[in-house]
């Protein structure tokens, strides 16, 4: 059998590894458009911020590993179109187009930069973060930066934004919405964030829209929104990204969203093409529909599906909660679930409650961790959670993910067995008390 993955990024990763696992014989070709494989874009707030000590160290793979494991690796070649009558796919090199045969198809075509469509987007020392290239070239002008603008607050903004404060660079971060981090954290949250920003020089100014980048000689001198003007040598466009699919448009279906269609097994509208990764929904366990969720994490898990399902095993794509961490200068948060933006995707009237709690006892430090829980009001199933302290709780995370991934109630998460030692916690675990709050007496043993 000849199986050809598209992409080299976490999902064509773990396909690939799959595949070589549980069908050695098979003839497997991987294609990536770039001259490097399997680059880590999450560790690039590393590199940035000198934690990490080279590029080279965040591949998970290269391409000499891949070709020791006997792939028919193929860099530097772009998959362009797809016949998948024919079965074949039309790739894309220096040399020109040619065509070559499959019998299953893997596409793990990712995403691209959103590009606001402003005066002056294409000045000199305009960057965006995505992928090694752009990396390399952030860091190179990290050095020379005295001022510098990032437009985004979501994760990779925030981080951008976070080590080029570190590094002593005069660092605004621009949204357009109400908050940074918006689609991460509810608004108890973000006072605390900002507060800590400040102190570290990082300024925030949130409600604004961008509306052009002005420039001297070619090169970025400023960014203008509809309430001021920052001066910038440097600007950071973070908007968030976009599924990479316009290529496989009248080729397999597509979803308004530009994500590719994909059924319980990830396979496409055409037979024997299956998709992942950051073009693809995936199965949100909160409401049991599906969301586009662009993590790595997903991106793993749809990996092992897809090739499974390729040797025809049939595994239905399991259900996320969309779970997520950060570290921002002083604070460690997390969530999972839906948040108040997102809440009314829920069948059900949802209700939530807020909490600021000690971590261990009294005796011990009076670390808090601020949390919140979404829940329906009806039924008490668990659907969302936030974290948030500069005491590192995030991997309590997990459990709430496992909560609402297997439905818990209120009245579970109240009474599970979570360990006591007062080094580590209290007798009733923060959880607990989250959950107990919660319910403010409305305990329903029926739901325990």
């Amino acid at each position: 059998m000849k199986i050809i993955v598209v992409g080299t990024s976490h999902a064509g990763y773990e396909a690939i590894q799959t595949l070589l696992k549980e069908q050695p014989d098979a003839e497997l070709h991987l294609y990536e458009r770039g001259d490097t494989a399997s680059f880590l874009s999450c560790g690039i707030q590393s590199y940035l911020e000198g934690l990490a000590d080279s590029l080279d160290s965040l591949h998970y793979a290269t391409e000499d590993s891949y070709i020791k494991q006997n792939i028919n690796v193929h860099m530097n070649s772009d998959v362009v179109g797809i016949d998948p009558k024919a079965k074949t796919i039309t790739v894309k090199t220096t040399d020109g187009e040619t065509q070559e045969s499959y019998d299953k198809l893997i596409l793990s075509p990712g995403a691209v930069p959103i590009e606001i469509p402003i005066p002056g987007a294409d000045l000199d020392n305009i960057y965006y973060v995505r992928g090694r290239n752009w990396a390399e070239k952030v860091k190179a002008r990290m050095d020379q930066s005295k001022k510098a603008v990032v437009v985004g607050g979501g994760y990779i903004g925030i981080e951008v934004a976070e080590a080029f404060a570190k590094f002593g660079i005069e660092t605004t971060v621009i949204d357009s919405l109400d908050r940074v981090l918006n689609t991460y954290l509810d608004k108890e949250f973000i006072d605390s964030l900002n507060e800590n920003m400040l102190q570290h020089e990082l300024t925030v100014r949130t409600g604004e829209m961008v509306k052009e980048v002005v420039g001297k000689n070619g090169t970025v001198t400023k960014v203008v929104t509809d309430k001021g003007e920052y001066e910038a040598d440097t600007v950071i466009m973070a908007v968030g990204v976009r599924p990479n699919t316009k290529w496989l448009q009248g080729i397999v279906d597509l979803n308004p969203d530009g994500t590719v269609v994909i059924d319980d097994y990830l396979e496409t509208s055409e037979k024997d093409i299956f998709a992942m990764g950051d073009a693809t929904k995936i199965p949100f366990a909160p409401n049991h529909g599906s969301k586009l969720i662009a993590l790595a994490s997903n991106a793993r898990r749809q990996g092992v599906i897809a090739a499974k399902n390729i040797l025809e095993k049939k595994v239905k794509m399991p259900e996320v909660s969309g779970t997520s961490g950060l570290t921002l200068f002083d604070y460690k948060l997390a969530s999972t679930g839906v948040k108040d933006i997102d809440q009314d995707s829920i069948d059900a009237e949802v209700d939530s409650t807020f909490v600021v709690e000690n971590i261990r006892p009294t005796f011990i430090d009076d670390e808090k961790v601020m949390m919140k829980i979404h829940f329906e009001k009806e039924s008490h199933r668990i659907v969302g959670a936030q974290l948030l302290s500069t005491y590192d709780v995030t991997a309590s995370i997990n459990a709430l993910s496992v909560a609402i991934s297997s439905g818990w109630t209120l009245e579970q998460l109240a009474f599970a067995d979570f360990f006591f030692q007062p080094g580590f916690n209290r007798p009733w675990n923060y959880l607990n008390v989250l959950a107990q709050k919660a319910l403010e007496g409305n305990f329903d043993g029926e739901k325990l």
